[in-house]
């Protein structure tokens, strides 16, 4: 069995469902405005978003200059449908590609209004990713698992809010660099210089 990667959390922690006003929703430094979110349903695609909005953008290829910036920003990559692909087939080559869809699914939940189906997919996200019999368990901290153990009694769209965010800030802080890094995301740089010298 492979070894999970254990988040690396800084900052005091935030009570469910109260939103931290004016700061960052993806990191604990409030260093930028995150945008973020993909659909996990069948070939749809949103835009990033912030935590409190998403609006629906039109998928595009993205420029030489945006492939670059995905170097800059890991909000970048996220806001990018092709990014978050990209960054999606590298977590893939890491065995790792449950954090994204783990976070995937904690967002559709969060649009979620009909109290039935909160309590289906609040459900389906336990079993698919915070239960240990689970293959693709994400790494979360046993302070963040009592609480949504304790939160499974009457489910809700943002129970798993805390828990997002700690799987964000792995991605962010411990497979971003890597990203970066790997052929993944070099080829596709490659391939973008090279169009552009061939134009």
């Amino acid at each position: 069995m492979r070894k999970r990667q254990q988040p690396h959390i800084e900052g005091p922690p935030q009570a469910p469902g109260h939103p931290r006003p004016n700061n960052c929703c993806m990191c604990w430094c409030g260093c930028c405005k995150c945008l973020w979110n993909e659909d996990r349903m069948e070939g749809s695609e949103r835009t990033c978003t912030k935590m409190d909005s998403i609006e629906a953008t039109e998928e595009q290829q993205p420029t030489l200059d945006e492939v670059v910036a995905w170097a800059r920003s890991f909000e970048l990559v996220m806001r990018s449908s092709e990014g978050r692909e990209i960054f999606r087939e590298f977590l893939r080559s890491e065995y790792s590609e449950e954090n994204l869809l783990f976070w995937l699914a904690c967002e559709e939940l969060k649009k979620e209004t009909d109290p039935t189906a909160i309590d289906e997919k609040a459900r389906i996200i336990y079993e698919d990713y915070v239960s240990i019999l689970s293959p693709k368990e994400v790494s979360l901290d046993s302070r963040v698992r009592e609480g949504i153990n304790l939160s499974l009694a009457e489910p809700n769209n943002v129970m798993y809010e805390e828990a997002q965010l700690q799987i964000y800030t792995l991605m962010h802080r411990d497979s971003y660099p890597r990203f970066l890094n790997s052929s993944v995301y070099r080829d596709l740089l490659d391939s973008k210089r090279s169009s552009c010298l061939d134009t």
